[in-house]
């Protein structure tokens, strides 16, 4: 029987014990490979992509929000919103404006600083990814995008 190309990469003499072992490993592949190259690009405007992720979700929401809000729309979980935060603002990308109404509320915005950054990075961003993604046409990265929708339904099914 024939390598498939995971095999060849993992240069793993036998085939995987199931599809979904292979599924599995696949995406944790394809995933360490694209947070390389975004994680390089990021790295050349001073963030990580976790810092990116703030920016980016700060930018689309057109307005200051809660850290908790942030941290609900991150793509990676992250245990330290705080220090993310801290980080961001010694940057000077981000400011911390505390609520009127209910002082334990912390808002979250963008600078000046930020939003200059953001828009320099989103050609390069962009390029990105069309090439990580650019072998498939458009129907299949539809279909890949919802094909990983699928499987995440299945993690929000196990119990810790």
């Amino acid at each position: 029987m024939a390598k498939n190309q995971l095999q060849k990469e993992l240069k793993k003499k036998r085939p995987f014990d199931s599809h979904q072992k292979e599924a599995v490993l696949n995406v944790l592949r394809t995933n360490d490979q694209f947070q390389n190259r975004l994680g390089k690009l990021f790295r050349q405007y001073g963030l990580t992509s976790s810092q990116y992720n703030v920016l980016r979700i700060l930018r689309g929401e057109g307005k200051p929000m809660p850290c908790l809000e942030i941290g609900e729309r991150m793509i990676q979980v992250v245990p330290a919103m705080t220090g993310l935060i801290d980080r961001l603002e010694n940057q000077q990308l981000v400011r911390r404006k505390r609520c009127a109404q209910d002082r334990r509320v912390i808002y979250i915005e963008l600078t000046k600083k930020a939003k200059t950054v953001l828009n320099e990075m989103d050609q390069p961003v962009t390029e990105l990814e069309r090439k990580l993604v650019g072998r498939l046409t458009r129907a299949e990265a539809k279909e890949l995008s919802r094909l990983l929708e699928k499987a995440r339904q299945s993690v929000a099914e196990i119990s810790d």
